[in-house]
């Protein structure tokens, strides 16, 4: 898959694709049925895939501190849209000069001159230009214009449930993990590097890989059972997600897993965490001898969980 970065990288052997548009946070069900569609078009016509993303996302510019958590990283989006067999990503910086395009600017800019769109699929609801005063009627109607047919699409619907990121939020903050799985079709993940930590935990005698997360949010905090593929093999853990309350932080939020009985060297390597069930809370607590006896207690019931359920690579 190629990943363009910017408008000012197409070039014209880019031109002449099926496209759609959107944030695709968590690449979930309802996701992949839009990436399904788009693939059919294109080997209708003989074009390529195209998927038009934004960085940062449009929520995240306009209100940072009241936008929903990502259930992805960009990189980790990328990887998504790649298995999915997408041939290109553009990746648009949301920034005030894209902000400002009107309706009409953005599809000349980007779908006619940019990309030379001959099919575009977009949610019915999609809103886009400056105050989102483009709407789906307004696609269909430059689409007879410049050349390009536009399609709406369809609702994935599960139990009566609509998939959305939304709804995969709501589930991870309900702890719903089965759920969650169930509308991304995989289990929530999180990915990172390994980076060296202040090894307070090593000190507490539970060493534990401390993982990169490059986000002011995720949508998860609290103690889990999760578990991470090293080398083929699937290692059962327990992990903290937070601020880290009961030693001095910089207020950012840290992943940190506790593999059992996992000996090795991590550092510097990019590791993927599932996440299987809620434990608790991420609490303060009054000493490092109090947050040491609650480790204790998290790690026994990760193992009495993981004994009870042994974890296989079949689960994944």
């Amino acid at each position: 898959m190629q990943l363009v970065r910017g408008l000012h990288n197409l070039r014209p052997e880019h031109r002449g694709c099926v496209a759609t548009i959107g944030n695709f946070d968590g690449v979930h069900r309802g996701h992949q049925a839009i990436l399904a569609r788009l693939r059919e078009r294109a080997r209708e016509l003989g074009v390529p895939t195209c998927v038009v993303i934004f960085e940062p996302q449009p929520r995240e510019y306009f209100a940072p501190d009241t936008a929903p958590a990502r259930l992805a990283r960009l990189r980790d989006k990328i990887d998504l849209l790649a298995a999915e067999g997408i041939d290109r990503v553009l990746c648009l910086a949301f920034n005030q000069r894209l902000s400002k395009l009107s309706a009409r600017e953005f599809v000349e800019a980007i779908l006619v001159k940019g990309l030379g769109v001959r099919h575009l699929e977009v949610g019915d609801d999609f809103r886009f230009g400056c105050d989102r005063a483009g709407d789906f009627a307004y696609l269909v109607e430059a689409g007879r214009e410049h050349g390009f047919s536009v399609e709406a699409a369809r609702t994935v619907e599960e139990d009566g449930l609509r998939v959305s990121s939304t709804e995969v939020r709501k589930a991870l903050a309900a702890g719903d993990f089965a759920l969650a799985a169930h509308l991304l079709g995989r289990p929530y993940q999180i990915s990172g590097r390994v980076l060296h930590g202040q090894k307070l935990a090593r000190q507490l005698g539970t060493p534990t890989a401390n993982i990169q997360l490059k986000r002011r949010r995720v949508p998860l905090s609290g103690v889990y059972l999760t578990s991470a593929e090293i080398d083929g093999k699937v290692w059962p853990g327990v992990a903290n997600i937070g601020v880290r309350p009961t030693v001095a932080g910089d207020g950012r939020p840290h992943l940190e897993i506790h593999l059992l009985d996992f000996a090795g060297d991590l550092y510097g390597r990019r590791l993927t965490v599932d996440f299987h069930q809620k434990l608790r809370e991420e609490q303060r607590f009054a000493s490092l001898e109090a947050l040491k006896s609650a480790i204790d207690a998290d790690i026994a019931a990760a193992r009495a969980h993981w004994h009870a359920q042994p974890l296989t690579k079949s689960l994944k």
